[in-house]
């Protein structure tokens, strides 16, 4: 099967295209090769996936005929992600919630930054 397919089926990638274009940058990688998005892979073959900064590693225990629900996903796949990449994902999640930028600031952050500059 094909790895664009295979990352689609198993819910990775939203879409096939997302799935292809990640190979084509060289986000999907086995034994540290960039993979084609025409590769084939097989059950029990290892693979990294580069997503949003994190390096996601996962291994193929069977191939899927069809896309598959996201309840069912872990009968063809398993996440074998380290820890230190999970907590990675936690930070930069956290610094998104904690972040606030809409252009104009707020009346508080207004007073603060006259505060600052007066002081």
């Amino acid at each position: 099967m094909r790895i664009d397919k295979y990352l689609w089926y198993t819910r990775i990638y939203k879409s096939r295209t997302l799935a292809s274009n990640a190979c084509k940058k060289g986000h999907v990688k086995i034994d540290s090769k960039s993979l084609k998005p025409s590769s084939e892979v097989y059950p029990n073959m290892t693979f990294v996936v580069k997503k949003n900064q994190i390096l996601n590693q996962f291994k193929i225990i069977d191939l899927p005929l069809s896309r598959v629900g996201a309840k069912i996903v872990e009968i063809y796949i398993v996440n074998l992600t380290p820890k230190t990449e999970l907590e990675k994902k936690e930070i930069i999640q956290n610094n998104k919630n904690n972040f606030r930028f809409k252009g104009k600031p707020s009346k508080k952050e207004r007073r603060d930054i006259q505060d600052y500059l007066n002081e």
